[in-house]
């Protein structure tokens, strides 16, 4: 049986595991169930009825938050000639090509937090993907990471882009802010991932496809949250 700190327990207590909580009440008490020192991030945890073993009901997919994420994440684009040049008015941390892979290999280089790359870079880029793969770093063009558009994709993850997949049980983990963020924008980013979400509903899944919704701090306990409190 899994033990828990004395943090968690005490914040555990103002927490009814059997009552659905409207939007409002949840991310007001999300935010009194931090356990950490630090500005603790707040997730969601959204149950979906898919078969995760079915190729036509796996969800991957990104989307901007509309009041940012709280962290800003280091990219590194991997692009050549206008398009390098395109990635770096944007913001992007590092830009590179072939260069930038050859560093990844040969020197474990990791300080960056997301990877942007165009088409044409693609065969490059796959040559160490079994390197970026396992730590979630490929770019993908469902999650809008391998693009002609690196201006646009670096400025919408700077402020705020979160990328999202459904894990082997057919939940969808994501973040929606920081226990600093006030309440309303809290509210308003939740019920964004969670309405971008219901959208993404495969063709081939039927009835009821957002079964149950939670949110958490880091270390925190789970606060369920009434799904009907969503226009979905």
């Amino acid at each position: 049986m899994k033990k828990y700190g004395k943090k968690y327990v005490e914040a555990s207590k103002n927490v009814d595991k059997n009552t659905l909580y409207s939007v409002t009440d949840a991310v007001k008490l999300v935010k009194t169930t931090s356990t950490t020192k630090f500005d603790s991030t707040i997730d969601v945890a959204i149950k979906l009825n898919i078969d995760p073993k079915k190729s036509d009901q796996q969800l991957k997919g990104s989307l901007s938050l509309p009041n940012g994420t709280g962290k800003t994440k280091k990219v590194l684009v991997i692009a050549k000639g206008e398009f390098a040049e395109e990635a770096k008015k944007a913001g992007a941390d590092y830009v590179g090509d072939k260069d930038m892979l050859d560093k990844i290999k040969t020197e474990n280089w990791f300080d960056f937090d997301v990877v942007v790359a165009t088409p044409d870079m693609m065969p490059e880029v796959g040559k160490i993907g079994n390197i970026l793969g396992p730590r979630n770093l490929m770019p993908n063009p469902k999650t809008g990471t391998v693009t002609p558009k690196v201006g646009a994709v670096v400025a919408d993850i700077k402020k705020g882009m979160v990328t999202y997949k459904n894990d082997k049980f057919g939940n969808v983990h994501t973040v929606i802010g920081k226990v600093s963020f006030d309440e309303a924008k809290l509210a308003e980013n939740l019920s964004y991932v969670v309405s971008t979400i219901s959208k993404a509903k495969p063709n081939s899944v039927k009835g009821v496809f957002v079964e149950n919704i939670t949110i958490s701090t880091t270390m925190g306990p789970g606060i369920k949250v009434d799904k009907n409190s969503f226009d979905i």
